[in-house]
């Protein structure tokens, strides 16, 4: 308990700027799953989801305020801290089964690219979830550059995080498209943590899609 208190209360200064704790401390573990996943890592899994469960509390500023944290609701930051604790619960089930099936030995994912009649059905999908994703933010009073901007991260991130599940190496390439405007969104609000880590994601994940790429050459 009083780990959680720390978390949600303890703030660190800047000058006249103030950051939570538990937004560094979520961007870290972020950071480090996606170095986990790069390797192919079961253990990207479990501490992704603990990073995004407390970047959830931060980009719902205004029910889990503290302090002079930032306090606005980014309904599209904060569903995508949500959707991807369901979904990386999914790829965490996923690879923990392909690892017990294949042995300790094994990789519990083989990297390779989308095939056409899985592109055929993802396109479409990616599409519909977009232009719904956008209609709730609105219903939920998001306005303005800002929310085409949050709805592209919430769903890039769901399709990226279903790729890393099902060893699609195009997952890496929606993961840069979201840092490119991950950065600006997060900065310009004041989430300086979150900007600055998206800019420190960038390299490793252009590490991790060359890593995956070479992967899938070698084992067509």
């Amino acid at each position: 308990m009083l780990l959680i208190k720390w978390l949600f209360e303890t703030n660190i200064h800047f000058g006249s700027k103030s950051i939570a704790v538990r937004e560094l401390v979520g961007g870290l573990l972020g950071l480090t799953s996606a170095i986990l996943g790069a390797r192919r890592k079961v253990a990207a899994w479990p501490i992704g989801i603990l990073g995004d469960g407390l970047l959830f509390t931060v980009f719902l500023g205004a029910v889990f305020v503290y302090s002079d944290q930032p306090s606005a609701n980014f309904y599209g930051q904060a569903s995508r801290n949500l959707l991807l604790i369901i979904v990386s619960v999914y790829g965490w089930i996923r690879w923990s089964r392909n690892r017990k099936q294949s042995g300790t030995t094994m990789s519990p994912v083989s990297p390779r690219w989308t095939t056409k009649s899985e592109r055929v059905i993802l396109l479409p999908v990616v599409i519909v979830f977009y232009v719904l994703s956008m209609q709730i933010f609105k219903l939920l009073g998001e306005s303005g550059t800002w929310l085409l901007v949050d709805t592209w991260i919430f769903t890039g991130t769901a399709l990226a995080t279903y790729g890393m599940s099902r060893g699609y190496v195009e997952f890496w390439l929606v993961w840069i498209a979201v840092d490119l405007v991950g950065v600006p969104f997060a900065l310009s609000n004041g989430y300086y943590p979150t900007g600055t880590l998206y800019a420190i994601y960038c390299p490793f994940v252009v590490w991790g899609f060359i890593s995956w790429l070479r992967i899938s050459k070698s084992t067509n």
